[in-house]
């Protein structure tokens, strides 16, 4: 039996499928996206009529493997990843993340999980590996299973609402850029509200929020989960915000770095390690109607295996520890999935906006890539909006198990400002300061690289290989400015 077999043919699968049926008659859905999501995290897939939904569920539908890099063409006038020869990939429905649109109760989403064509020479019907999703799916399943320990995640989103101009483009922010000014915040409240009320219908439990320090900023939080729907939530966040802009007709910016003076688009990702606990779900007030009940659970309890074991509160306990010697000692290329574009390193060079641009670790010390942000958690801040989730996260269990089983030392908690150190002229260890050296340094990193299986690191590396040169290609109002009258 293939992986594909084995999975539509899964029991709790099976009983997943019937129970969507049953959601769909009584919420009168009559549409459904099918949707996955492609090396940048852009979400992708097809759309079908939910009479279909049982064949679908069951035989999937088909798109080609380049659907899983956008499908874009390179520089060169080539298809990025796959070539037209390339089979066609099925996509085969999760039915536990089946919720209605908020904004279009006639129609509604489900992620689904890649798998190779089943008439494929090699490997029919297995996993593609270039399904970033499921292979963060695998790669904690493996975790788990080699550690007895679950990751838990929480993100910080950062995000800018801007206004159109009269040719559509962007024309500033919509509130001025005061960071916590309750005035600038209420000014976005309809937004924000809107946002909210999408958030709690989709299973997101939005908790806080504030306004930022760049024009129309926000940072909007949510329950930390397990790994895999801390992922898709902020994949769902992403899309519900481009829906309220769409009611708004405003700009929701995910871009890291539009405006240079003032902070970027950062998306710290807040984690620990966890053993045990349970699934709870959340009702939201009886909301929890419009999805499965997966869509709206949430885990809590459990040992946390970074809470401090010694004297010192601020030190992680062993797994803490040697999780953080794991990631300090691959930051360089870890950088090149957190900071993954060409603007990302915008944000990175600026660095009087508290930029992570420093290979080390610290207590609540923000000049460091990693620091510990409270007793028990970790915060990874080489990370910005533009990141897709699944990678990073695939990546980090990967360089924390190696951590964790090599038991490595992560050095002293860092406590100076490095900003200051490094104006004093004093030595100190950066990340990679652009794109380009951090394709660098993860193409020489053979276990960041391996968290990106078979054909996933390939589409990865030439797109993003692709994405730099397609940037040192291109002329600039930067080039014209500085240049057009360089001589005589």
């Amino acid at each position: 039996m293939t992986a594909l077999e084995s999975y539509v043919k899964d029991a709790a699968r099976t009983d997943g499928v019937k129970k969507v049926r049953a959601l769909i008659n009584s919420l009168g859905i009559e549409y459904i996206y099918y949707q996955f999501v492609s090396v940048t995290g852009r979400i992708v897939g097809k759309g079908a009529p939910a009479d279909h939904w049982e064949r679908l569920a069951t035989k999937g539908f088909q798109l080609v493997y380049g659907s899983t890099a956008n499908l874009f063409i390179s520089r060169k006038g080539r298809y990025l990843g796959y070539g037209p020869e390339a089979h066609e990939l099925v996509g085969i429905a999760d039915p536990e993340t089946f919720v209605q649109l908020p904004w279009e109760p006639r129609v509604a989403r489900v992620f689904c999980t890649l798998f190779r064509n089943r008439e494929e020479q090699v490997d029919p019907g297995g996993y593609l590996s270039s399904d970033c999703r499921g292979n963060l799916k695998r790669a904690h399943a493996a975790f788990e299973k080699k550690h007895g320990l679950r990751l838990r995640l929480g993100t910080e989103p950062e995000m800018m609402w801007l206004k159109k101009g009269a040719d559509g483009k962007p024309d500033g922010g919509v509130t001025k850029p005061y960071c916590y000014h309750i005035d600038q915040f209420e000014e976005l409240r309809p937004i924000t509200l809107k946002v909210t009320e999408y958030c709690r219908k989709m299973g997101i439990d939005m908790i806080q929020g504030d306004h930022e320090d760049a024009p129309g900023q926000l940072e909007l939080n949510w329950t930390f989960d397990d790994v895999e729907r801390t992922s898709d939530r902020l994949t769902t966040y992403r899309q519900i915000c481009a829906q309220v802009a769409r009611e708004f007709n405003v700009i929701a910016c995910f871009m890291t770095k539009p405006f240079m003076k003032v902070s970027a688009n950062g998306c710290h990702h807040n984690f620990s390690l966890w053993k045990g606990g349970k699934d709870q779900i959340n009702t939201f007030g009886g909301q929890s109607k419009f999805g499965m009940s997966d869509v709206y659970t949430y885990v809590t309890g459990g040992q946390n295996k970074f809470d401090p074991e010694g004297k010192d509160p601020r030190m992680p306990g062993p797994i803490g520890q040697w999780s953080a010697g794991g990631i300090v000692k691959h930051l360089p290329a870890l950088t090149a999935i957190g900071a993954s574009t060409v603007n990302s390193y915008r944000r990175l060079l600026d660095q009087g906006y508290w930029a992570p641009v420093y290979n080390n670790w610290g207590y609540q010390n923000r000049t460091c890539a990693l620091r510990v942000s409270a007793p028990g958690r970790f915060e990874y801040r080489a990370v910005d909006s533009m990141v897709n989730p699944y990678l990073l996260n695939s990546a980090l269990l990967a360089v924390m198990d190696e951590g964790i089983s090599k038991k490595l030392d992560p050095g002293p908690l860092e406590q100076r400002n490095i900003y200051e150190l490094e104006l004093a002229g004093k030595k100190v260890v950066k990340l990679p300061t652009n794109l380009g050296m951090a394709l660098d340094a993860i193409e020489a990193d053979p276990l960041v690289r391996s968290s990106m299986p078979g054909e996933m690191w390939d589409v990865f590396i030439d797109y993003k290989r692709d994405e730099w040169d397609k940037f040192l290609a291109t002329v600039t109002g930067w080039d014209h400015d500085t240049y057009m009258d360089y001589l005589p």
